[in-house]
């Protein structure tokens, strides 16, 4: 069993360290004009995106490197819930972004070192539950990639959907009762259903089929809800039953406060 632990362990990692790389694909190039443009993110320029990775992936080494470091410096952060994600990409983003880019690098570096050589069954405290390095790192992969969409939008670039949105779609199914009980709400008791088509067109399904609360769809049209990337009434995702319709209004797979949310295309004009 640690063997098989052990090898989802450095599959994770793999896909985090490709995750990564096709994101620095994008900015690599960046002049500083570029690296200033606004994303979808109300304040954000491409550098907030980036400093905001380079901020977590600090904060990840931290709570697996110092544990009591990050409980009282997640501890700080969360009593001002609504500026400490904001104040952490400020500081990054004024950066020059040649010396933001090279930070990200180093630790997007050390953070896959660092995970690679953790004890099977250590559990790294995080903003939400504790996780396992394989969890830590499916939470990497959701965070780079959802803030990579951002950076693509603002460049005007599309990217082709790859298999690693697996774990997004993971840790997204995973996070159900989070979100409820971040908002204070009681989650469900019930199981749900969950059964979307991969950029393959294979199945990636997750609860039991016979579940009455079913949640159907395209898995990057979910994945882009649960990061909170699209408004639920443009996701083209389709939930049976009250609890799953309730959920999808609410879903998110990060940690810490509620996220604001995007509006509907339709109201952005």
């Amino acid at each position: 069993m640690a063997d098989d632990a052990g090898n989802v362990t450095k599959a994770v990692l793999a896909d985090l360290r490709d995750e990564g790389e096709a994101l620095d694909g994008l900015v690599a190039g960046l002049d500083e004009k570029s690296w200033a443009l606004p994303t979808p993110a109300p304040r954000w320029t491409v550098a907030h995106q980036i400093a905001h990775l380079a901020w977590t992936d600090g904060q990840a080494l931290l709570a697996a490197t110092d544990e009591s470091a990050f409980r009282e410096a997640s501890q700080a952060a969360l009593a001002s819930p609504g500026t400490f994600v904001d104040e952490g990409a400020e500081a990054g983003a004024a950066q020059p972004p040649a010396r933001l880019l090279e930070s990200w690098r180093a630790g997007r570096d050390e953070l896959l070192r660092v995970l690679g050589e953790l004890p099977p069954g250590r559990r790294v405290p995080w903003y939400g539950p504790a996780m396992s390095a394989a969890g830590m790192a499916t939470a990497r992969i959701m965070e780079t990639w959802a803030h990579g969409e951002d950076v693509a939008d603002a460049l005007g670039v599309t990217r082709e959907p790859t298999e690693r949105l697996r774990h997004v779609v993971w840790i997204g199914v995973r996070a159900r009762d989070f979100a409820y009980a971040v908002r204070g709400l009681q989650p469900p008791g019930e199981p749900f259903r969950v059964e979307l088509t991969g950029p393959g067109g294979e199945l990636w399904a997750h609860g039991p089929e016979d579940a009455a609360q079913r949640v159907t769809g395209d898995a990057v049209g979910f994945c882009r809800l649960v990061t909170q990337r699209i408004h639920r009434d443009d996701s083209g995702v389709r939930a049976e039953g009250a609890e799953a319709q309730r959920w999808l209004e609410i879903a998110q797979a990060f940690a810490g406060p509620p996220g604001e949310g995007r509006v509907r295309k339709e109201d952005q004009r």
